[in-house]
């Protein structure tokens, strides 16, 4: 599984040109599911995403978890994360999982983030989404399951 989680300011997801979801301070993580992906890839990434400390305290260092701070979950699913260039221009997806496999981990992913006691919201998976956000930094932290990162 992989994930990219940017610290935000605020981020929002409109689907054919509706708002379907929309935090404030927070994270904004684009989910990428592997095709081997199981129950483990989902406890590490809701253990690593819930446990994040790139808020700053009162001394101006990032120490802070999303827990201290009052801050939200926006997950979007990202099959695309899985797209692998190394042999042309065009992607090919065969890393990503298969359509019912991705939906239930990505689902699993945000319960277990939510299991923590912390307020998420999603995208919608296999829909064309508008994703905004306001990154804030920018800090941005690359998650990857297998790679233990």
């Amino acid at each position: 599984m992989r994930a990219v989680v940017q610290r935000v300011k605020s981020a929002s997801v409109k689907v054919d040109g509706q708002e379907v979801s929309a935090i404030g301070k927070g994270f904004m993580v684009l989910l990428g599911v592997g095709a081997d992906d199981a129950a483990d890839d989902v406890e590490y990434m809701v253990r690593k995403i819930g446990g994040l400390r790139i808020f700053y305290d009162h001394e101006g260092r990032m120490r802070l978890p999303l827990s201290e701070v009052d801050g939200a979950v926006l997950v979007v699913p990202q099959f695309t994360l899985y797209g692998d260039v190394r042999k042309g221009s065009r992607p090919s997806f065969t890393g990503a999982a298969p359509p019912e496999l991705g939906r239930r981990l990505y689902e699993a992913v945000m319960q277990g983030v939510r299991d923590q006691g912390l307020a998420v919201s999603g995208g919608r998976f296999r829909e064309m989404m508008e994703v905004e956000l306001v990154n804030d930094g920018p800090v941005t932290i690359l998650l990857d399951s297998k790679r233990g990162f």
